[in-house]
């Protein structure tokens, strides 16, 4: 078959033998350049050309893809500005295309009043069409999209080049390899100052393209990466980012998580949020920053930063043979060698070598695990002064936050947008809350143990009586998601964290509200109160922690801290303040002056919970290096690392007593520990 080149041909495929178009009457060219045989049609490009599916006969009939420009009102603005871009576009090509994941030009020229840009064909699918076919996408699924799409982004970028039109239907997946590559570079604009100085041409897809360039027509490599998560977005959920837009303008992008079908772990959901962010400034302004935050969650974790603050108990190598673990490290340094010594290549390099580890750490787990599974629920795993008593099974929700009731005998943890209730002792599920519309980030339970509290996506804080399991009060006022909760020492009142950026203090009894605290410029996540109930500790992504006067709500000091503030917690009596960050330390200040008492190393990834001992010795911390650190608080030197969790441990709280520990985690588990006097 010969196809007809005229692109308003509606049925353009002919028998070799025509000369005319059977349809159209336009001459048939069976070669074009007297190189390239058009074969059929793989797009229309709305009146301005085509793009067809060809062969090389240079090549021995290799495939090729040629894109058609042709546009219908010659010498129109319209017309000008396409002739440009497809010129550009042909530049780029020639430019980029030595990247293993981004076509590479074969030809450009003009034929017959048109002109034709020739590329390299990747036989694949494209995101798009993939989506239509499978329908899910698990975070682990995105995740590896992230990471085969930046490292490109990351060449183009550090060339001057950004891409402007980041969607599903411009990334293809190869057939041969799965990998993934980057197409379509004729919205693609060289970053200049130009670009930042004068307002451009608005060009991208409606959805996926960021205010700054729909608007202004600007674009900088953070232009790029909003459209990356918007691109994951679509994929997460089914729902196209255009419809959203044409719905609700970029008002979608502040309650993004509200379309998605099921939960995402805490990694991603930061990441893709940080993509998302309406106001560039909030944005990721590199790729480098994406890739730093996403590579530790692979299955290869940081070597520890202190290997003395690290030390595990010998009797913990169970858990991975201590040649797996030279092994590990190894195949660390050689991945970050590459990562910031030969640019975008440290990532298949990376992906081949962590195959082949992976391949028998799976199997020496699955030794581990059938061997595990032969003890008994009641059985205990020593570790030092600590046991592991039991694990309860959250079912497919990520645990983000536990409490356990001041009697000691029951843990309320969230699920997805349910709470539920667990008997300590026996791990039996008490019972099941709902209420809430979206799902519930943070749980705490009153000093009396009959009233539990609880936030969530939803904006809205929920006030439950226990002994019912009804809801009391829904308290209504933020216009973000809530994720910290306080009660304070005399159980009347609430503080609560939102990322509206806001703090808002509620009485417990009626639910109305006493006071907003407005100070922090980014998403408050963390919220405590001393025991004596006047001072409230608030941490925030905007890299601060504020100390308020809670009776007369003003702030007496700000703490400046490097990274973002994961968790806070206070000392039973009052005078240190623990802080984690993003940093993998933990700091421990003096809650009267603000002075920095000393800094914890450790955790080979983000602290992401802290909690005193109710004696006021000990402090445990959780992290995204799945472990948790008991920590002397005398010598400030780390006493044992716990380790099974399989995923970011996200909660930590001990019981009243000391006796217990418990943990919750993005495994979809809660393990409970039993501390020795």
């Amino acid at each position: 078959m010969i196809c007809c080149l005229n692109p308003d041909c509606p049925n353009p495929l002919n028998p070799d033998s025509n000369k005319l178009c059977q349809t159209c009457s336009t001459p048939l060219i069976p070669l074009l350049r007297n190189r390239f045989r058009v074969i059929r049609v793989l797009s229309d490009e709305g009146g301005f050309g085509r793009t067809y599916l060809s062969q090389d006969i240079d090549k021995l009939n290799e495939r090729c893809v040629i894109k058609q420009l042709a546009p219908k009102f010659q010498g129109t603005w319209s017309q000008k500005k396409a002739m440009e871009l497809f010129a550009e576009e042909a530049k780029r090509l020639q430019e980029l295309g030595e990247h293993p994941q981004i076509p590479t030009l074969v030809a450009y020229f003009e034929q017959d009043h048109c002109m034709y840009l020739v590329q390299q064909f990747i036989n694949g699918e494209n995101l798009l069409k993939e989506l239509q076919r499978r329908k899910v996408y698990k975070d682990r699924d995105i995740q590896a999209i992230l990471l085969d799409i930046l490292p490109i982004l990351k060449f183009i970028h550090e060339r001057g080049v950004i891409h402007r039109d980041l969607k599903p239907e411009n990334i293809i997946r190869s057939h041969l390899d799965g990998r993934l590559s980057l197409i379509d570079f004729g919205s693609s604009k060289q970053f200049t100052s130009r670009v930042h100085n004068k307002i451009g041409t608005s060009i991208g897809s409606h959805g996926y393209s960021p205010i700054e360039q729909i608007r202004d027509g600007k674009a900088y490599p953070a232009s790029d990466l909003f459209g990356l998560g918007a691109t994951c977005f679509h994929l997460l959920t089914g729902i196209s980012p255009f419809q959203l837009w044409m719905e609700h303008g970029y008002a979608w992008v502040a309650s993004w998580r509200q379309y998605l079908r099921s939960p995402i772990n805490a990694e991603l959901d930061y990441v893709l949020d940080k993509l998302l962010q309406k106001d560039i400034q909030y944005r990721y302004q590199t790729t480098s920053e994406v890739i730093r935050e996403l590579a530790p969650k692979s299955q290869l974790l940081l070597p520890p930063a202190n290997s003395k603050a690290t030390r595990v108990p010998t009797n913990q190598t169970k858990f991975l043979p201590r040649k797996f673990n030279i092994l590990k490290s190894l195949v660390l340094v050689s991945a970050f060698i590459l990562l910031f010594g030969f640019g975008d290549a440290w990532y298949q390099q990376y992906q081949h070598i962590q195959a082949s580890l992976a391949s028998r750490l799976s199997r020496s787990n699955h030794r581990q695990s059938n061997s595990e599974a032969v003890l008994s629920e009641s059985a205990t795993i020593a570790l030092g002064n600590v046991s592991l008593a039991k694990t309860l099974k959250g079912g497919k929700n990520s645990i983000l936050s536990v409490a356990i009731s001041p009697d000691g005998k029951m843990i309320a943890s969230n699920s997805d947008r349910t709470i539920k209730l667990w008997n300590l002792a026996t791990g039996e599920e008490i019972s099941t809350l709902n209420g809430h519309s979206l799902r519930v980030n943070v749980v705490s339970i009153t000093p009396d143990g009959k009233t539990l509290v609880s936030g969530s996506d939803d904006n809205t804080i929920k006030v439950w009586n226990l002994a019912t399991g009804k809801p009391i009060h829904t308290l209504i006022g933020h216009s973000d998601s809530v994720h910290a909760l306080a009660i304070s020492p005399d159980g009347k009142t609430i503080i609560d964290g939102s990322d509206d950026n806001t703090i808002k203090v509620w009485n417990l009894s009626t639910g109305q509200i006493i006071r907003t605290l407005v100070g922090h410029e980014f998403w408050v996540r963390s919220i405590v109160v001393s025991p004596d109930g006047q001072t409230l500790a608030s941490g925030s992504f905007d890299k601060t922690i504020k100390v308020w006067n809670l009776a007369k709500g003003y702030a007496i000091r700000t703490l400046e801290n490097a990274k973002t503030i994961t968790c806070l917690a206070i000392s039973p009596d009052g005078k240190i303040l623990a802080s984690a960050s993003r940093d993998r330390t933990i700091k421990l200040w003096n809650l009267a002056s603000g002075e920095e008492i000393s800094t914890l190393m450790g955790h080979a990834n983000t602290v992401t919970s802290v909690s005193f001992s109710p004696d006021g010795k000990t402090l445990v911390s959780g992290s995204r290096d799945r472990t948790i650190k008991l920590w002397n608080l005398s010598s400030k030197e780390e006493i044992f690392t716990l380790v099974g969790h399989t995923n970011t441990v996200t909660s930590v709280s001990f019981s009243p007593d000391g006796k217990t520990l418990v943990s919750g985690s993005d495994d979809h588990t809660i393990k409970i520990w039993r501390v020795a006097s």
